[in-house]
């Protein structure tokens, strides 16, 4: 049969774990495509909800919609966190998917079905896939809000107007940044009074973290566990200072000597041991790459 249709070289999946064989398998019979240009038409149906006009199209919108950084970001936060667990070396600087990144991950999850393979599902509560959003990062969500809105508003006019006789000031309106940014700080809801009754209730309501919030949890909806003590808070969040009532566990407070990092995770220091002595050597180290070493107690 293949001499007869001209087939000269067959493709052969190969492992020593059966498991991943299988997962390969099952993939491809499940899988009704046989060609590149059969997969980017049944990608682009499935997410337009319509077959494309031509290949090209298809092509270009899966490139856009998943690889360009001006439509897919993965920030530099994305960009560390995927390369500290799939363990690949993409340049930081790139904060874009690669299809490195999407190979890898297919790897990661294909190993995750195989029987002592030693990887583990992330854990939703660990603080090493938990961060803090700052307030800066917070007002830059809201400022790229505005400019994308004044963008629109400038197209617009320069659509009905003409632009010959246009100038900049007839173009630009200020007030739609200003105006959503005096929203922000007026109605949302991580927006409050500071606790000004005396200098140490100020320094307490500036380490708040809140778990509520815009893109945050409800106090509703919010479970158990969220509000548990995970054992990666350890020197970071304060285990007792939590209100009492329906947000207790959601709003909590950065523990003495805590501090966030440039990605807006919780940090906390530890004192080295080398060769069995406590040394006065300090290191701030994430629960993530916390993980990796033998920790002590503070009074050991």
């Amino acid at each position: 049969v293949l001499l007869q249709n001209n087939i000269s070289t067959v493709k052969v999946v190969k492992s020593e774990d059966k498991r991943k064989i299988e997962v390969v398998v099952n993939t491809l019979k499940k899988d009704p495509t046989q060609s590149f240009e059969e997969a980017m038409e049944r990608i682009y149906t499935i997410l337009r909800g319509t077959s494309p006009a031509t290949m090209d199209i298809a092509e270009k919108y899966i490139e856009s919609m998943y690889f360009s950084p001006l439509r897919y970001e993965l920030g530099k936060v994305g960009r560390y966190k995927l390369n500290t667990r799939l363990k690949h070396n993409v340049d930081k600087s790139n904060i874009g998917l690669t299809k490195e990144d999407l190979i890898e991950t297919l790897k990661y999850l294909i190993m995750l079905t195989v029987p002592n393979s030693r990887l583990e599902i992330d854990d939703i509560d660990h603080l090493g896939n938990r961060r803090i959003r700052r307030v800066r990062e917070l007002l830059e969500n809201q400022f790229s809000i505005a400019l994308s809105k004044m963008v629109k508003s400038i197209k617009e006019r320069m659509m009905l107007k003409d632009i010959q006789s246009l100038t900049p000031k007839d173009l630009i309106n200020a007030r739609l940044v200003s105006s959503i940014i005096i929203s922000f700080f007026s109605t949302s809801q991580l927006s409050q009074f500071m606790e000004q009754t005396n200098p140490l209730a100020e320094l307490t309501h500036k380490r708040r973290i809140s778990a509520l919030g815009p893109g945050g949890l409800t106090r509703d909806t919010a479970g158990f566990e969220v509000r548990d003590v995970h054992h990666s808070h350890y020197g970071r969040i304060c285990p007792i200072e939590t209100p009492e009532g329906p947000n207790i566990g959601l709003i909590t407070s950065l523990a003495t000597y805590a501090r966030i990092n440039e990605f807006g995770f919780i940090e906390t220091p530890y004192r080295k041991v080398i060769k069995g002595k406590v040394t006065n050597k300090t290191e701030f180290l994430s629960a993530d790459l916390e993980d990796k070493y033998a920790i002590a107690q503070a009074n050991a």
